[in-house]
């Protein structure tokens, strides 16, 4: 057991592993960084079953979510199979089923108008059209790539991720605002959304963007990340058609009870629905 210590050898090969195994980069660079965490917490003591435990309990104590701390397990358990050292795993925390979302972190359509509004009025024409083709798609922030200047002419994007192929159609509006902000940049073929020098756009580049708009619009910093406009793709088509299988292909979810908690309402919304129903004189 003394000769289990987290190396930077061993996080470089756990890096190679979870790419190899097709992860997006977000969860890479997530997973990455809760092992570093786990590490830190370690402070040069070797891994053993107690160490993973008490660093679960550290967690709690200084007051992370319970969410957030099974998310931080569940990279440290993906490093402990990687090594082989599966006697290590710790337990997630059992969480109660949720019914409602978080009321702060809601964004509503008319804050998502104002948010492109304030986007075009600082003359951020990219991040404004980038916002729009994720709210419009509900693609993940790293899907982007895949919204091409051929993926515009053709009115559909093929989206490959985690081993998993999808089509994700484009409406005729936004490929003609995608094609014309194109030919605007001069980008004749690839990719749309560049930086200047002609690289991709990071997800940690459009968060900042992103963010860099809240006190210009004045919406509250915990409703603006890219992974909202999801969100409000998903209740926002729900509403329309009322088909939760449709929406599960669409946004490329394997299970619809991962759907279901893309469709949750705040209390307050829940609480007006109690109301209509009438049943207190």
């Amino acid at each position: 057991m003394n000769d289990r210590y987290v190396t930077l050898q061993q996080a470089a090969a756990f890096g190679g592993y979870l790419q190899a195994e097709e992860r997006s980069p977000g969860t890479r660079e997530k997973y990455l960084r809760d092992l570093r965490s786990f590490s830190l917490w370690l402070n040069g003591e070797p891994v053993t079953k107690e160490a993973a435990a008490g660093w679960k309990e550290n967690l709690l104590t200084e007051g992370y979510a319970p969410v957030t701390v099974n998310s931080m397990l569940a990279a440290l358990n993906a490093f402990l199979r990687f090594t082989g050292w599966t006697e290590c795993r710790v337990k997630f925390l059992r969480l109660q089923r949720r019914m409602f979302r978080d009321p702060a972190r809601e964004l509503s359509r008319q804050e998502y108008d104002r948010l492109v509004e304030t986007a075009r009025n600082q003359g951020r024409d990219r991040l404004a059209l980038l916002m729009e083709t994720m709210a419009a798609t509900g693609i993940r922030v790293s899907e982007v790539r895949y919204i091409t200047v051929e993926a515009a002419r053709r009115g559909r994007a093929e989206i490959s991720l985690k081993g998993k192929m999808r089509t994700i159609l484009l409406s005729a509006k936004l490929c003609r605002k995608l094609l014309k902000y194109a030919q605007k940049e001069k980008i004749a073929s690839g990719e749309v959304f560049l930086t200047r020098s002609g690289s991709r756009v990071s997800r940690r580049q459009i968060w900042a963007e992103m963010k860099g708009l809240c006190s210009l619009s004045g919406i509250a910093p915990s409703k603006v990340f890219p992974h909202n406009l999801r969100h409000l793709f998903a209740t926002t088509f729900y509403k329309a058609c009322k088909d939760i299988t449709r929406l599960a292909d669409t946004l490329g979810h394997s299970s619809i009870e991962t759907t279901r908690l893309y469709l949750l309402t705040t209390g307050a919304e829940h609480i007006r629905q109690l109301d209509r129903l009438g049943l207190v004189s």
